[in-house]
């Protein structure tokens, strides 16, 4: 996720102080990552620097003085390049996963225990993302399926590549 795309979107609806931004995120994007502070205020300089936001005030706080900033129109044009560009496909060919069945084929170690306890773990988080998409709101749920999803793919793939270890580690081995 570009974080400083979000950031900016989230200027759109108007002008926003760091901590309304990290709370805006956290709140709507941010329920498994929320955003440090840090990273606010860093990516906001970067936005600031490149001409997409402005500080439309500063205003003194208890600690240092607070900027409230606001999208520039460079800053609005930069958000809707950036909703119109598609996301690149990840289709995780050179997978951790894989790279580990193989590596237990090759040093003569069980890879289908490797398979099993990655099975197990994918299935604990399917029961959580499934109770959390049952009691989250909308956005939650639209998230969960997501992740659901994906998580299914990888079990299609476990299930196929046990099916073709015995395969897998006369090919590995030759």
């Amino acid at each position: 996720m570009s974080i400083g795309h979000t950031l900016l979107g989230l200027l759109e609806s108007g002008p926003r102080h760091g901590y309304d931004l990290k709370r805006a995120f956290d709140e709507r994007f941010g329920h498994d990552r929320p955003l440090h502070y840090g990273q606010v205020y860093s990516t906001m300089s970067r936005l600031l620097k490149n001409g997409l936001v402005e500080v439309e005030a500063i205003e003194p706080g208890e600690g240092p003085e607070r900027k409230r900033y606001a999208i520039t129109e460079a800053g609005v044009t930069d958000v809707v390049r950036w909703l119109s560009t598609p996301e690149k496909p990840e289709p995780y060919l050179q997978s951790t996963l894989y790279t580990k069945v193989v590596l237990a084929l090759l040093t003569h170690r069980d890879a289908a225990d490797i398979l099993d306890v990655q099975r197990a773990e994918h299935l604990r988080l399917m029961r959580h993302l499934t109770e959390r998409k049952r009691t989250g709101d909308l956005a939650d749920q639209l998230v969960c399926d997501h992740a659901l999803f994906h998580l299914e793919a990888d079990l299609c793939w476990l299930e196929l590549t046990a099916a073709r270890l015995d395969r897998l580690a006369r090919e590995v081995r030759a």
